[in-house]
């Protein structure tokens, strides 16, 4: 009778500083592997160790520039023809998910065109933690196990022990996860409500709800420029808003990010490790998803559930 498959974790070079917590949360060692670059540009990932009839888990985020994406491609791809038993990619971050529809005429569907791609390279499994849009899901022919940052926000949240707290969605896309943490926390939940000239460019913006004398918490998936999140706090607090938190779990932080959030009232930006940032700021805490994915894929490859690593 044949034994369960043994398991393996590999990184790409984008999230080896993630990989390597996962692995210690393990107590296993991280599977060894190697890229080699060419003069051009063009790069070879290569296993350094067998992984035939292996498990063997790839971490990867695939924020930008996209070779992030096609070296995950590539490992996908070297497993399979090096006899792997499963291939599962785990992204802590799935780029690209903001193109989740055609939004308007002539524009690519990125987010789903990804999805077809690590198809085609063969992964047989993908876990993942807050995606943009959850129906981003569908677009794959494989499992999808779809982590929720609330599991390490939600308990913090409650360490902070607020009065009068409030919860905000940064825009309306956001309302069924503030809603989430509006139930859980069993406080008030207010809206920002803005209007888009071009993307990252916000033409106009409203708040919804009552803020006055409280505690606001605006919950995220994901900061990039920081400009909605700059411009909601510093209506919130125009409008009597005693304390402003923010809590996103991929800290993209693109361009004069940072600078925006030290110069807004937002009191603390807590964000992720899901992706590698440089933090220079004293108002960002950052929070570790090691533990959480760590047992995510124990519990995947021993076949068990993985419904208590979700909060709510």
């Amino acid at each position: 009778m044949f034994g369960r498959a043994p398991m393996k974790i590999f990184s790409c070079r984008s999230s080896y500083h993630l990989a390597q917590k996962i692995v210690n949360e393990l107590k296993i060692e991280l599977g060894r592997s190697s890229v080699t670059e060419f003069s051009d540009g063009e790069f070879q990932p290569c296993y350094d160790e067998s992984v035939r009839g292996c498990m063997v888990f790839i971490v990867q985020s695939t924020n930008p520039p996209a070779e992030n994406l096609f070296e995950l491609l590539l490992m996908i791809d070297a497993a399979k023809r090096a006899s792997a038993y499963k291939v599962i990619a785990v992204i802590p971050y799935y780029g690209f998910a903001r193109q989740d529809r055609k939004d308007r005429p002539r524009v690519s569907i990125g987010s789903k065109l990804s999805a077809d791609l690590l198809s085609a390279a063969g992964v047989d499994r993908v876990i993942t933690m807050d995606l943009h849009a959850d129906q981003i899901q569908g677009f794959f022919n494989v499992p999808v196990d779809h982590l929720f940052g609330s599991a390490i926000f939600a308990p913090y949240i409650e360490n902070l022990k607020l009065e009068n707290l409030c919860v905000s969605a940064p825009d309306m896309g956001g309302s069924k996860r503030a809603n989430a943490y509006a139930r859980h926390l069993q406080s008030e939940m207010v809206l920002c409500y803005k209007l888009r000239k071009k993307p990252n460019i916000i033409e106009e913006m409203s708040i919804i709800g009552e803020v006055e004398g409280r505690n606001v918490i605006i919950i995220d998936d994901m900061v990039d420029t920081a400009g909605t999140l700059a411009l909601a706090a510093e209506m919130m607090k125009d409008k009597g808003a005693k304390s402003i938190r923010a809590f996103a779990t991929h800290p993209v932080l693109s361009g004069n990010a940072v600078e925006r959030i030290n110069d807004s009232p937002i009191q603390e930006l807590v964000v992720t490790d899901s992706m590698p940032f440089n933090n220079h700021s004293p108002k960002i805490k950052v929070l570790s998803i090691a533990g959480i994915f760590a047992r995510t894929i124990q519990a995947v490859n021993s076949n068990q559930s993985i419904s208590t690593n979700f909060v709510f």
